[in-house]
């Protein structure tokens, strides 16, 4: 995709496709960024979102290493509503649902390895589905984030007390907060997602 310049990096970071070759780095990642590695997808899904929707499948490396990732697919989403589930929305992340006539760019997973996590990496994945949307002439970019880390406090806040305490910046979730500090706004919490 691209080069980008950083003054946290002597050397330049590498936007590009997600490749078969990178996938166990991204699996580890993962499952490291995301601090539940139960919701970090597996190699079949990767291989499967490379095969069916590669420009959709982003990662950012540096000096050999990838730092991030993320994965998306189009769809149309009037046809799932704000009542869809994750399963549904990213065929249990497999993404055979891929509409490519569809109207909206849908994101599926960004994770950033935590030692990377304050340098913009993120906001760069973001940054490479703004341009992929603008190049498909797309209507939006939409997602539903999981909250990794809410199972830390499930036995003591609701879902939509948690949510509430991370959008007023009393709690961090790698996700939310992510999102709402990338300028996106949260519409409602999905009880099923």
């Amino acid at each position: 995709m691209n080069k980008v310049e950083s003054p946290h990096f002597s050397q330049k970071l590498t936007v590009r496709n997600i490749q078969d070759e990178d996938i166990d780095e991204i699996i580890q990642i993962a499952k490291v960024g995301f601090g539940n590695p139960e919701i970090a997808f597996k190699r079949e899904h990767y291989e499967s979102q490379i095969h069916i929707f590669s420009e959709g499948q982003v990662c950012i490396e540096y000096d050999g290493k990838i730092l991030g990732s993320c994965s998306s697919l189009i769809v149309n989403f009037d046809k799932y509503g704000e009542d869809h589930s994750f399963e549904e929305i990213s065929d249990k992340g497999f993404i055979r649902n891929h509409q490519k006539n569809g109207k909206n760019l849908y994101g599926i997973d960004v994770v950033v390895h935590p030692e990377y996590q304050k340098m913009k990496i993120g906001r760069r994945l973001y940054e490479a589905r703004r341009q992929l949307c603008k190049k498909l002439n797309l209507k939006s970019i939409l997602f539903g984030g999981r909250l990794p880390h809410y199972h830390k406090y499930a036995d003591q806040l609701t879902v939509h007390e948690y949510v509430e305490l991370v959008i007023n910046e009393k709690l961090y979730d790698t996700v939310l907060t992510f999102q709402l500090r990338n300028g996106f706004k949260l519409r409602k919490v999905m009880e099923t997602y």
